[in-house]
């Protein structure tokens, strides 16, 4: 799955769309959005709602114990995300 990130504050992806939704079980983040000081300074985290819109829910049902178990599912603020811990910036071409 590519999850393609067009907002982000703080660590938080706050818009985002799927570019492809095969394979839900290995999400993949992918950023194009103005980055900041402090914006990308940890791990990016997308909300779990957004992942459930994306997949639909009875994949998500499927694929989330399964993330929540590698630790890829945080709680933030009382809102759940799945965590984005490696990522690289790759310049424009």
């Amino acid at each position: 799955m590519r999850i393609l990130a067009l907002s982000v504050f703080e660590g938080v992806v706050y818009h985002c769309t799927c570019l492809d939704a095969s394979d839900p079980a290995r999400p993949r983040l992918e950023v194009d959005a103005l980055l900041r000081p402090g914006d990308a300074d940890g791990p990016l985290l997308v909300p779990v709602a957004d992942y459930k819109r994306m997949v639909g829910f009875d994949a998500a049902a499927v694929h989330l114990p399964t993330l929540e178990r590698a630790g890829r599912v945080v709680i933030r603020d009382g809102v759940a995300y799945l965590r984005f811990p490696v990522w690289e910036r790759v310049a424009p071409e």
